[in-house]
């Protein structure tokens, strides 16, 4: 499987795990991800985070969002 492809799969299994954490849909929760630079997190820092659990990752990505204004 080439690079892109799991960096791909890695952000989908984020952006749905984080839709199953707080109970809403996978698109809103890309959506929110995007717009409050989680989804960006991930992409300049997925060297790192794919080592970690998903929940630990699910929490980088609480955390990312709310300190660009996100409330979740």
């Amino acid at each position: 499987m080439s690079e892109l492809k799991k960096k791909i799969n890695y952000t989908v299994v984020c952006v749905n795990e984080f839709a199953d954490k707080f109970n809403i849909d996978s698109k809103d929760a890309f959506t929110y991800l995007y717009d409050y630079k989680g989804i960006e997190f991930i992409k300049e820092n997925y060297d790192i985070e794919h080592t970690l659990s998903i929940d630990d990752a699910v929490d980088d990505l609480i955390l990312i969002c709310r300190n660009n204004g996100g409330n979740y």
